[in-house]
């Protein structure tokens, strides 16, 4: 892999976990559900109309769309508007790993390696670290709402193994398709309509901003990239850039809106990341090492 492939990696990665400190900036000028209905919204429209529909079961389309769309991204946004904070939104929804590989388990019995269930021991001992640090603007509410957004992701990553080799863009397209008149619905009967008129009516440029950057730069061109270098270079080799995510996102919340961890909020962050490492890196780099040298002419 190239230079430049690793810098739009990284810089994919980057934008990804600002993504965190942006849907911060969106709730706190939209309702949640309405946030996430707006996102999908403009992520479909106007492109649906240019790029053609991948060669996708539309049951595949709805399922990925109603499960990563309107259960996990509703949850998240939901678990940010309660009081979780963009880093550790950003580093608890990558618990998605871990339960894609205990699912994977269980759905088509693909065994994990030991090296995998010692990173997932390893990252839930983390877990139970944060979990330990809950305080006024840290809620046991905040945290199960942001896991079950990693189950939810967890569950879509499962569908989204048998959509097969597609272009990874027009598929998160028509998938933005599904989300939204269920999320507006969800968001008339839990939200109000006078809430969700009053946050359209004070529309501000941050609002504005927030909504384009999930829905353009987040979503189209993040997943274009992402799904173009895949097609390049494989999964195997693309993947483990997202475990930068949380170290962005992380980062991002400190800087801008100066979120402070303390030592064993950060040494949990620690623990959940060295979990990540082991449990997409580790069987790669076992296998690497047990690999025999070859034989000497």
């Amino acid at each position: 892999m190239g230079l430049i492939d690793i810098a739009l990696l990284v810089l994919v990665a980057a934008l990804w976990g600002f993504n965190f400190v942006v849907i911060k900036i969106g709730i706190a000028n939209f309702p949640p559900i309405l946030f996430s209905a707006l996102r999908f919204l403009f992520a479909a429209l106007p492109l649906v109309f240019f790029l053609p529909r991948p060669a996708v079961p539309w049951r595949l389309i709805l399922g990925i769309g109603l499960v990563l769309g309107v259960v996990k991204f509703s949850l998240l946004f939901i678990a940010m508007d309660v009081g979780l904070s963009a880093g550790l939104a950003s580093l608890l929804l990558q618990a998605q790993a871990f339960f894609t590989v205990i699912l994977a388990a269980i759905v088509f019995g693909d065994r994990p390696r030991p090296v995998q269930v010692a990173g997932i021991l390893v990252a839930l001992a983390g877990m139970t670290v944060i979990a330990a640090t809950v305080d006024g603007g840290f809620t046991y509410a905040g945290l199960a709402l942001a896991l079950g957004a990693a189950l939810a992701w967890a569950v879509s990553n499962l569908m989204m193994k048998k959509v097969g080799n597609v272009d990874m863009l027009a598929l998160m397209v028509w998938v933005s398709l599904v989300p939204p008149i269920p999320l507006v619905l969800i968001s008339l009967a839990t939200e109000g309509l006078d809430r969700d008129l009053d946050a359209l009516a004070a529309l501000s440029w941050q609002g504005l901003g927030a909504v384009a950057y999930i829905a353009y730069i987040a979503t189209i061109f993040g997943f274009g990239v992402w799904g173009y270098m895949i097609r390049k270079h494989g999964l195997s080799s693309v993947a483990p850039f997202s475990l930068l995510v949380p170290v962005f996102g992380m980062s991002s919340s400190a800087l801008v809106f100066g979120e402070s961890f303390g030592p064993a909020r950060l040494g949990g962050a620690v623990l959940v990341v060295c979990g990540l490492v082991l449990t997409a890196l580790g069987p790669r780099l076992l296998d690497r090492v047990r690999r025999p040298a070859p034989a000497s002419p």
